[in-house]
């Protein structure tokens, strides 16, 4: 059997009273409907300080997340508890696994089968397979950024019909305006000076950049193609 595990990815168990109305009021999108989703969770100015993807485990939901986030995001969402019964932990008996054959992670059909288990032997191939594709995440791809410059529209991280989030404001403002000026981009290759993460064992670079000022060495996949036409119309 193959190796399938994301060693660089945890798992967070929310459980106890209305976990899914907890959740549902600070990230982006809808976790009231079908799960597994990719949602951000913002600062109040609409920038990204944590991804992941929700799945649910009966009444409790799980956070597919950065390893090396667990304990900043378990603070952070504790912030918003304040007195309510619901437990943020992390849960080491589960485990983030992906394979290239199947179709389950919801923010791109390409990028694989996505699902959670107890932990096998490490995978590989992901993060090479993830960037070709165009397909950013974690602190160091996303953070800090505003989530529609993270290509969290044209990647189904973020519902604009579900109600309050923290940070909806200037992300609801972005969107209504139809104005993205900056996103991220993978290109082969570095960077240069717009670069925010660089992967020399394969030969790819995340940016950040204007629009109109694409670097000939972008990978532009089709999913964000249509994207950038519309800005340039």
């Amino acid at each position: 059997m193959a190796a399938t595990t994301l060693r660089d990815r945890a798992v967070i168990r929310l459980s106890g009273e209305d976990v899914r109305g907890f959740v549902q009021g600070l990230v982006t999108n809808d976790v009231t409907k079908e799960l597994p989703v990719w949602a951000g969770l913002l600062s109040p100015q609409g920038k990204c300080l944590f991804d992941f993807i929700v799945w649910e485990d009966g009444e409790d939901l799980l956070l597919d997340c950065e390893a090396d986030a667990v304990d900043d995001l378990t603070k952070r969402l504790a912030i918003y508890r304040l007195r309510r019964p619901i437990s943020i932990e992390r849960d080491d008996a589960l485990a983030v696994h992906w394979s290239k054959d199947g179709a389950s992670d919801p923010r791109l059909k390409d990028l694989g089968k996505r699902w959670l288990a107890p932990a096998d032997e490490p995978a590989t191939g992901w993060l090479e397979h993830r960037l070709r594709l165009g397909v950013c995440e974690g602190r160091a791809e996303l953070g800090d950024l505003l989530w529609l410059e993270c290509n969290a529209a044209e990647l189904n991280g973020v519902s604009f019909s579900k109600g309050c989030f923290v940070g909806q404001e200037n992300t609801a403002r972005m969107n209504w305006r139809q104005k993205v000026n900056r996103r991220l981009f993978v290109t082969m290759g570095g960077g240069g000076e717009r670069t925010r993460a660089e992967y020399p064992a394969v030969n790819l670079a995340v940016i950040h950049a204007r629009v109109d000022a694409i670097p000939t060495n972008a990978i532009i996949p089709e999913w964000l193609a249509a994207s950038l036409a519309n800005a340039e119309a």
